[in-house]
């Protein structure tokens, strides 16, 4: 019973998240989205297959790629890069700093939130070594990155 809550949690989640990118991409911004989107895919790659190989995460019950990698497919390489995707074009640019910490903690703060309740009451993430704060921290480093990409790349000036 666990495991087709695990899957339609997993199902869900791509659907949701194509919905969110088909609804608020903007048809003159689908470049910028991507970009974000691949970039942050970048980040998900190389550190979460450190952190699954160095033991600190497992993801027990995953949809896709079972054999081929034992990180999330779903989860780290298309909801992160997707949010991200949607971080980037929504970001505050021209706001006071305080409202960008804000904006930055928020997006965080609800994936954290969402990865903790699938922590407690699915198997779709273990942590082994690994606290809910880490995620927080390297979640926010990673937009972060992926917020300095984007402006080099599209040369944004922030004045």
């Amino acid at each position: 019973m666990k495991k087709i809550l695990d899957n339609t949690i997993e199902l869900l989640a791509w659907i949701v998240t194509s919905l969110l990118l088909i609804k608020f991409v903007p048809r003159k911004r689908i470049r910028e989205a991507i970009v974000s989107f691949l970039f942050k895919q970048v980040i998900t790659w190389i550190f979460g297959l450190l952190v699954v190989e160095k033991d600190l995460i497992s993801y027990p019950n995953r949809l896709f790629f079972k054999k081929a990698i034992k990180s999330s497919f779903t989860f780290e390489y298309f909801v992160y890069p997707g949010l991200c995707a949607l971080f980037n074009l929504y970001y505050p640019e021209n706001k006071p700093k305080i409202i960008k910490v804000l904006y930055y903690s928020f997006h965080t703060s609800i994936i954290t939130i969402f990865e903790i309740i699938a922590v407690q009451y699915t198997n779709l993430i273990r942590y082994n070594k690994w606290s809910w704060h880490w995620s927080f921290i390297t979640m926010y480093m990673s937009y972060f990155l992926s917020r300095i990409f984007q402006r080099w790349f599209f040369r944004i000036n922030t004045k």
